[in-house]
């Protein structure tokens, strides 16, 4: 054996019994390892099951050399971790065979694994970036949408609130395309979770058209929808969602279409007892798509040709990010269409039925949480002025007292010398960030024996998983994303006070 190996340059090391190939294989990294069963100490089957539980060897290809004729050996070789083996008496030939193999199944592991760790640390950097880029882009979206809303309820003439309004539009369809990028990188790591609600569809398709009034009345364009008569008027299932891909699919048909209508339809698939599979369809009159070019379409990042960008615009994410979210809901997504006969984009999805019906109007329980609401002392964190302000004056128009700092260092001084009842606190702040911040207040609890424990609330622009899963390692209570809504603002509130409350009660 060695005389052939030697032949074709390899480097070899022997072993004259069990003990002494263990002690080598540790101390030298082979790249394979020719292996006898019958060895004066201990056999074969015993070294190589030594080898394959070893972290140091247990990669190393192991090749028995059984002698013809001993089947009994040779399954016994395997369930050792054996990978090869060679009958003996051999051929040259097949004994390289069999080894030159083993190096290039060892070769072409090594490689999957090298490809593995970048394309991990690829998808680990990719996170990092969108989980920063988010933040950068969320907190001056903050401050627009922020005193957007603070402006519009103050005194105004109707012209400065139409320019309100092309501002408000302007700034939710910016924030639609950063949702859209986030998504997709949330899909790709397997972060997307589903919310399980009661919701009224009409609602929600009322609100979808809401949001994109503003594009239809520009384009002068008849939109409508059409729900079956029979079906049940609350849902259960995530209607946020359902209203992101709704949203994705009527914007496309707004965007290709130049004159007509665009036409929403849902109808039935199944019915069960508790639950209903549901049929949508968003229906224009716009430009269509051909055959061929339908297979490009629910592709991430493409569209049919570089020319629909230029004059459509968009990024080529809506309806990637629509098939995968359908497909999530175990649905199925497709299009009907020609070109320039207009398209039918359909999808259907399965929500449970609730027979309740919702205790009150949206807007009325809005009302309400804004009336029951106990006014509380806030400790405001955020390094950024814009976004304190922002965050103070909506606070402060709920009738809460604000006390503001601008970092965790500040924060911790605040926390322990004006008792607040909550505290609202940035997460990427200099000298001293909102995780470190909250540390600190928590061991602060812990060696004061305080009887109870603040909420601390992130207020944060960052918004992925892993994101949210080390605010609550960190002890952070609740999370408020930034740019958020007064509606938001109140709930959260609302959260606040009945966990306030439930403290006190005991």
């Amino acid at each position: 054996m060695k005389e052939i190996l030697l032949e074709k340059d390899y480097l070899i090391a022997t072993a004259i019994n069990g003990k002494s190939a263990i002690s080598k294989a540790k101390a030298h990294k082979f790249d394979v390892i020719l292996l006898n069963i019958l060895l004066p100490d201990i056999d074969g089957f015993e070294v190589c099951s030594h080898f394959k539980s070893n972290q140091q060897t247990c990669d190393i290809p192991v090749i028995f050399m059984v002698a013809k004729m001993q089947k009994d050996c040779i399954i016994k070789g395997f369930r050792s971790g054996g990978d090869d083996y060679i009958s003996t008496p051999f051929s040259k030939e097949e004994f390289l065979s069999r080894v030159n193999l083993q190096l290039t199944l060892r070769k072409t592991q090594e490689e999957l694994i090298r490809s593995k760790e970048l394309a991990e640390a690829a998808t680990k950097a990719k996170t990092i970036f969108l989980s920063n880029i988010s933040h950068e882009i969320r907190t001056p979206m903050n401050g627009i949408v922020g005193m957007v809303d603070i402006l519009k309820r103050s005194q105004l003439t109707q012209e400065q609130l139409d320019y309100l309004d092309v501002i408000e539009v302007s700034s939710g369809n910016l924030l639609m395309i950063i949702n859209d990028v986030l998504d997709f990188s949330k899909i790709e790591a397997g972060q997307i979770t589903f919310e399980k609600t009661r919701f009224n569809l009409s609602d929600e398709i009322n609100q979808v058209l809401k949001i994109l009034q503003y594009k239809i009345a520009q384009k002068n364009l008849d939109i409508s929808f059409k729900i079956a008569p029979d079906l049940p008027q609350q849902l259960i299932g995530d209607p946020l969602r359902l209203k992101q891909v709704l949203i994705n699919l009527c914007d496309n048909a707004i965007k290709f279409t130049s004159e007509g209508s665009v036409h929403i339809r849902v109808e039935f698939v199944e019915i069960a007892e508790l639950s209903v599979r549901l049929r949508f369809e968003i229906q224009d009159t716009g430009i269509g798509i051909s055959h061929e070019n339908q297979s490009k379409l629910f592709k991430s990042f493409s569209q049919v040709d570089s020319s629909t960008t230029r004059k459509f615009g968009g990024i080529g994410l809506g309806l990637a990010i629509s098939k995968n979210l359908i497909q999530l809901m175990n649905g199925n997504i497709g299009i009907i269409s020609e070109e320039g006969k207009g398209a039918t984009f359909y999808f259907d999805c399965e929500f449970g039925v609730s027979h309740k019906t919702l205790c009150e109007d949206k807007n009325q329980e809005f009302i309400n949480l804004v009336q029951q609401n106990k006014k509380l002392k806030i400790l405001l964190v955020d390094d950024n002025i814009i976004n304190q302000k922002v965050a103070k004056l909506n606070v402060q128009k709920l009738g809460h007292s604000v006390v503001t700092v601008s970092n965790g260092m500040m924060a911790i001084e605040k926390f322990i010398s004006e008792s607040p009842d909550a505290i609202l606190m940035d997460i990427q702040m200099p000298e001293m960030d909102g995780i470190e911040a909250t540390a600190r207040i928590r061991e602060w609890e812990r060696q004061n024996n305080a009887s109870n424990r603040i909420p601390i609330v992130a207020m944060t622009a960052n918004t992925m998983k892993c994101d949210k899963e080390l605010y609550v390692a960190s002890g952070i209570d609740d999370y408020l994303c930034k740019p958020f809504t007064d509606r938001e603002l109140i709930r959260l509130f609302d959260r606040i006070y009945k966990r306030l409350e439930c403290v006190s009660n005991n």
